[in-house]
């Protein structure tokens, strides 16, 4: 059995909705369903996989703003992010106003939050749970220490790293979660983030220049 990792990229946000699962017991969760909920449907079931949960990174729109919908469709739980997004997932009709898109997205209420150090499972895998704030106060992320993988919303992408203009954004403890959190991982590790192509944390390293 092992981990496998489907993207599904949604809404105009093009964020990178993601299915991991186990493709041997082909249990799966879906991280961060941003909207177009018909298409990720659409993707759980061409895969052939049963979604046990919601997993949430943060409380932006591109990334939370179709998990109700989700677990209204497959009667799951949503599960994350920390709370201290509490307050940007019910603003997410707000935020959809603002985009100019009005209607298309609701306020979320997760079912459980998450706390640094918590363990998520799927299937065999264990998930650590990592509070990562600086592109929003509640973000956490998921690493997966056997297979070296991390899920990294939107704290470090290929590259670049997460915004921090947008509230409760702050760009030196962005840069701490990332010295302190992220990199001590592993060189190794390879990692999915919320938009764009993946990479891995020593690529980072050495040639991200926010990270210099």
């Amino acid at each position: 059995m092992s981990l496998a990792a489907e993207i599904v990229p949604v809404t105009p946000f093009q964020q990178n909705c993601c299915i991991l699962y186990d493709d041997g017991e082909k249990s799966a969760v879906v991280v961060d369903p941003g909207g177009d909920v018909e298409r990720i449907e659409t993707a759980v079931k061409r895969l052939g996989v049963t979604v046990e949960a919601i997993w949430i990174t943060h409380g932006h729109i591109d990334h939370a703003g179709g998990a109700m919908d989700l677990k209204d469709a497959l009667g799951v739980e949503i599960v994350g992010p920390h709370r201290a997004d509490e307050m940007l997932l019910g603003r997410l009709e707000d935020q959809a106003r603002m985009f100019g898109l009005p209607g298309t997205f609701r306020n979320c209420t997760p079912d459980r939050w998450l706390e640094d150090g918590d363990v998520l499972t799927l299937g065999p895998h264990r998930f650590e749970v990592i509070h990562a704030p600086g592109h929003a106060p509640g973000h956490v992320v998921f690493f997966q220490r056997e297979a070296r993988f991390l899920h990294a919303g939107d704290v470090l992408f290929a590259g670049s790293i997460g915004r921090t203009d947008l509230p409760g954004g702050d760009h030196a403890q962005l840069l701490a979660t990332i010295r302190d959190k992220i990199l001590p991982l592993g060189d190794e590790v390879g990692f999915i983030c919320g938009h764009g192509p993946g990479s891995r944390i020593g690529v980072e390293r050495r040639t991200n220049p926010f990270l210099r």
